[in-house]
């Protein structure tokens, strides 16, 4: 399975930008889509980004204009860059990343489809 490492949250005040980063790494074939979703404490986990591999983008009505998804796809590595952030952007920040794995299993070559997620960086934005 695809494993998934984020950095780069941290304390920021409001209006200030910050980058997150995600590492995928694993028996990768293809990685479909990388994005990001976030949940405060309490709260429902939101759907924040996402890129597909051929650079297509989506985004959650909350970041639209504001955030801005983007892969390096020669390192597996999906990044967010957040600018003009709010208190409101105050949660925790998960890499996703939907994949094509390989296998080789009795010498046979096997393809199928994976979901992962990250396991979080913290992004707290004050007023």
């Amino acid at each position: 399975q695809v494993q998934l490492v984020e950095s780069g949250g941290g304390l920021v005040q409001s209006g200030e930008s910050l980058i997150l980063s995600c590492s995928a790494s694993g028996s990768i074939f293809n990685l479909n889509i990388m994005g990001w979703s976030r949940q405060a404490p309490g709260k429902q986990r939101e759907f924040v980004a996402t890129m597909n591999s051929d650079g297509k983008t989506t985004y959650g009505d909350s970041v639209k204009g504001r955030f801005a998804v983007s892969r390096d796809n020669s390192n597996n590595r999906v990044y967010l860059q957040m600018n003009n952030l709010k208190p409101e952007d105050t949660a925790v920040y998960y890499c996703y990343a939907h994949a094509t794995i390989r296998s080789d299993e009795g010498g046979r070559f096997k393809l199928r489809g994976s979901d992962s997620w990250g396991r979080g960086t913290l992004v707290t934005v004050s007023s």
